[in-house]
């Protein structure tokens, strides 16, 4: 089994002063890591995902990927700031340091919190202040993982909170 490494987000966040809509994950992966930004599994659906919601071509590179989040008001960011993991298995994450978000909150016009998962979901409850819980929505992860989910279908569930 995998020893557990402690991990500190490699990325800042993703945002300007006309974010309207923040997008929280847990933690990047080891394969987002190696790619130096957000969702960088070559299986993570989020990039397809978004390009499919606002009828864009995939983003490529990092570049793209930040044109594309700023051009529709969107935020990126991550609600745990350190942990211990074994590998990107999310079962695994300890001694958690959740990300403080309000920088993000005090320069931009966050109406909605979109989290991208249940791991996500329960570390922001455990670390956000209750104002910033109003504004959740739990969504399903775009993940490889959860496979239940395919791509169509994650459309349709995020695609009715990003317009």
């Amino acid at each position: 089994m995998a020893e557990y490494e402690q991990v500190t987000q490699p990325f800042a966040p993703v945002y300007d002063q006309n974010s309207r809509i923040l997008i929280l994950g847990s933690l990047p992966s080891v394969k987002s890591r190696e790619q130096g930004f957000y969702y960088g599994h070559a299986r993570n659906r989020f990039w397809p995902m978004l390009a499919a919601v606002y009828e864009e071509p995939l983003p490529e590179s990092i570049p793209e990927k930040k044109a594309l989040l700023l051009r529709h008001s969107l935020a990126v960011y991550d609600v745990i700031e350190s942990c211990e993991i074994r590998g990107s298995s999310d079962s695994s994450i300890r001694r958690v340091k959740g990300a403080d978000i309000r920088t993000i909150m005090e320069h931009s016009r966050i109406e909605k919190i979109l989290v991208n998962g249940k791991t996500a979901a329960r570390y922001f409850k455990s670390y956000q202040p209750a104002a910033y819980q109003q504004l959740l929505v739990e969504l399903p992860s775009t993940s490889p993982a959860n496979a239940a989910f395919s791509l169509e279908k994650l459309v349709q569930s995020w695609g009715k909170y990003l317009i």
